[in-house]
């Protein structure tokens, strides 16, 4: 045993040293080892760095490899830049006899076919050629010294301090080596910057005086703030957008110039602000809108002489055929004849035309006469009908299940941009088992049918069509059924449902109201075992059994979306965050009926409760490479009334799974200090999911990219889920003030993503630092991890596989 430790130790040694980021180089280079900033206090000094033209290599701890550069030379093994080469050659060639064909034969589907598939293999070995193969283009080579490329370094950041403020300043820089290793120290004068002091607008037109000065609190040029180019830069875009918005239509950022007078002695810039005239008038104009014209192009020569003339709102409207509304149209159309022409009004309307989804494209081009414009906005219909396919994975309980599903839209299905839409899934998902069944894979069955209709139904048909029209207003209406197979029970459900959606411009805020959101829920089959694990639970005064009644289920629920800075958006360098709101009111209804309790002799379950849940997620760019995300969650569902203290099972909080508290098992966490039954695997073999009225969860994740696609994560989560009230089959599971901070529980781990920009694939390796179920002083259960148990006892650690970023 002793002989075979030593083999494998002297193994890794080799290895680690046959990936040597130093190995083979050439007598005079240098491997870069560090860059470092000397000097730096009061510019930006991430910003700076960011600045570097050569990075070193992300080593892995305690050796002088690289996990990227080891990817790049296992790919230059099987990487022949010759066969590459000749391989292109011969696609060219090819290529070019077939388009010669083509000229003979144009219409020839076969040749059109192979055309765009020698483009297509032509634009990979291309990439090939300039960057290698997919492991060389995965990795990256080792990066050697060059004193060209620090030489370019020295002059950006030059050029960054001139142009924020430090006019004095110098950048030097000394290489320091040992062996094969160079660091690069960058060493910084900064010296005083310079600030802004007097501001002055020179223009001749007193419109744009005006406005300049009605908006100066927004000025981006501050006096006494240090000179920064990227803020002159930014206020000329300001005010191109001001001005056209204002009716100045021909006006452009070009026509807007910044003297800079420099005082040496003072360090004090004062900045003269100047609005050129145009060359094509005597002075910049306001223009108004005279006419509007919308025209939908026919799909083809076919229709070309069926049109169809209308006018609605002063807008003059062309059909090839009478299937459009004009008044649905008109809505959303933001701007009015006579009115002074805004830049936001001609993009809003674009983007809700585009919400539509009827048109292809979507064209608003003006024509000028003197300061008079005529609007034309020209689109071409989408297909009728559209049918979508997807095939793909579901990951539950670390089991993928396959799913179908597949999406027939028909458009404009009355005339009056209604969608009609029919959706069929069928899956299989991996569910671990409430009987001791081990896991198995669940089958699911949901089919729905709904319309939506681009307008809010009811009570606001007539003057809200026009009124609300900005805002993107749907109405979905919406009749689905929905099927499940467990070994334990099987759940099938009808679904009616009334819902309004409406966002704020740009998407900043989205609303939905489920007007009317009903259920009729059947279990028509439940195991034995499960049986009587719901009889063991009542007669423990857990009436859980009652949620698997059959049932009339109806709520009115409502949701807002708050998302800052384009949040979901994980290649921005932005600072995003999203809050999400939701309530709901289950049974409203039957506050004004004399409904009956549920009770031990009840055999159709009535609900009532009321919800709430607030979702709060941040993200925070470090620099280019790494971030910093977490999220806070919190919710709450009390039943009430005919319920008698039993929620519908889906009302329910879980906590745990890779979405939530990650050293938990899906659905398995708490509830509060409760101590689940102890399967016979061990410690944590929770069987049991554990539905709770409470939930309390934060999660915090430092992300960074590895190399190529390769992304890893460290992270920390922390929640737990409880009752409230006192659940007698499950003691410690209420929520109390004095104790339930106590009862948090803490899981920490890292993570590997491989992010391809249209897939994120996710694998987090999670580990319980402190576990609420165990007695009070024996919580603490990540000494339990050692060199001999890297993983804690069974079940402490859990791997969780995913698609997409946990938050």
């Amino acid at each position: 045993m002793k002989f075979t430790k030593y083999i494998l130790f002297i193994c890794v040694l080799w290895a680690m040293y046959a990936c040597s980021l130093s190995k083979n180089l050439p007598e005079g280079k240098y491997v870069l080892e560090n860059n470092s900033l000397e000097g730096v206090e009061k510019a930006d000094k991430s910003e700076i760095e960011g600045l570097f033209f050569q990075e070193p290599n992300t080593k892995i701890p305690l050796t002088n490899s690289s996990l990227g550069v080891t990817i790049y030379r296992v790919g230059q093994i099987f990487y022949d830049s010759a066969k590459v080469n000749d391989r292109l050659k011969a696609k060219n060639s090819e290529l070019g006899d077939v388009k010669t064909s083509l000229n003979e034969t144009p219409d020839d589907r076969k040749l059109l076919k192979r055309r765009d598939k020698l483009q297509t293999k032509i634009q990979d070995l291309e990439k090939m050629k300039e960057y290698g193969n997919f492991l060389m283009r995965t990795g990256n080579p080792v990066t050697i010294l060059d004193s060209a490329q620090t030489q370019k370094t020295v002059t950006e950041i030059g050029n960054y301090l001139y142009n924020h403020g430090f006019l004095d300043s110098e950048v030097t820089y000394e290489v320091e080596t040992k062996k094969k290793k160079a660091e690069v120290i960058y060493a910084i004068q900064e010296r005083e910057p310079y600030l802004l002091d007097s501001i002055y607008t020179r223009s001749d037109n007193e419109g744009i005086l005006d406005l300049i000065k009605k908006s100066q609190d927004e000025s981006l040029i501050i006096k006494g703030e240090s000179y920064d180019q990227s803020n002159f830069t930014k206020e000329r875009e300001r005010l191109e957008d001001l001005f056209k918005n204002n009716g100045y239509y021909m006006f452009t950022k070009s026509f807007i110039d910044y003297n800079l007078y420099y005082d040496t002695t003072s360090k004090k810039i004062n900045v003269e602000q100047r609005i050129l005239k145009p060359s094509f008038a005597e002075n910049h104009a306001v223009y108004r809108i005279d006419s509007i014209t919308f025209k939908v192009s026919p799909p083809s020569d076919a229709f070309i002489d069926e049109k169809q003339l209308t006018n609605y709102r002063n807008i003059d409207f062309t059909f090839y055929k009478d299937r459009f509304s004009s008044k649905i149209l008109s809505s959303r159309i933001l701007f009015d004849e006579g009115q002074e022409y805004k830049r936001i009004d001609i993009v809003e309307t674009q983007k809700q035309l585009s919400n539509l989804d009827l048109f292809r494209y979507i064209n608003i081009s003006f024509d000028t006469v003197g300061t008079s414009l005529t609007a034309k906005i020209l689109t071409q219909p989408n297909q009728k009908y559209q049918l979508t396919n997807q095939l793909g994975l579901s990951i539950t309980e670390q089991l993928p299940g396959p799913f179908f599903s597949i999406v027939l839209r028909n458009r404009n299905f009355f005339r009056a941009g209604e969608i009609l839409e029919f959706n069929t899934r069928i899956g299989y998902e991996g569910v671990a088992s409430a009987t001791d069944q081990g896991v198995y894979q669940s089958r699911e069955f949901g089919t729905s049918a709904s319309v939506i209709f681009p307008r809010f139904l009811i009570p606001f048909y007539g003057e809200g069509l026009q009124k609300f029209g900005r805002y993107n207003p749907n109405t979905r209406t919406q009749l689905g059924f929905n099927y499940t197979n467990r070994p334990e029970y099987t759940r099938s459900g009808l679904n009616g449902l009334l819902s309004y959606t409406w966002a704020t411009r740009g998407n900043r805020q989205q609303f939905t109201l489920n007007a009317a959101d009903i259920n009729y829920i059947r279990t028509p089959k439940i195991s034995p075992d499960f049986t009587q694990v719901l009889l063991d639970l009542q007669n423990q005064g857990n009436n859980l059994i009652w949620s698997f009644l059959p049932s009339f289920i109806s709520s009115i629920s409502g949701q807002t979306i708050i998302n800052f800075n384009d949040y979901g958006n994980y290649n921005s360098s932005n600072k995003a965050s999203l809050l999400k709101l939701f309530i709901e009111s289950g049974g409203t209804t039957l506050n004004f009926v004399n409904a009956t309790s549920n009770s031990e002799a009840t055999d159709f379950a009535r609900f009532q409760w009321l919800k709430f849940q607030a979702d709060y997620r941040r993200y925070l760019p470090l620099n280019q490479k790494s971030t910093v995300a977490y999220r806070a969650n919190i919710g709450i569902a009390n039943p009430y009334g005919v319920s008698n203290g039993i929620l519908p099972y889906e009302k329910y909080f879980f906590a745990g799974g890779g979405t939530s508290i990650r050293a938990w098992q899906a659905r398995r966490l708490g509830p509060g200090s409760y101590t689940p039954p102890i399967g016979e695997r061990g410690r944590y073999d929770y069987a049991f999911e554990q539905p709770s009225e409470m939930i309390l969860e934060t999660m915090l994740e430092y992300r960074r990219n590895l190399v190529g696609y390769f992304d890893m994560a460290v992270f920390v989560d922390a929640g737990n889920a409880w009752v409230i009230g006192v659940d007698n089959s499950r003691p410690g599971a209420d929520f109390k003030f004095d104790r339930f901070y106590k009862e948090i529980a803490i899981g920490t781990g890292i993570g590997l993503r491989m992010d391809f920009n249209f897939l994120v694939v996710r694998l987090d390796l999670a580990t319980k630092a402190v576990d609420p179920s165990m007695p009070e002083g024996e919580r603490w259960v990540l000494d339990n991890i050692s060199f001999n148990r890297l993983f804690g006892v069974k079940g402490q650690t859990v791997l969780n596989f995913g698609i997409g970023y946990p938050f």
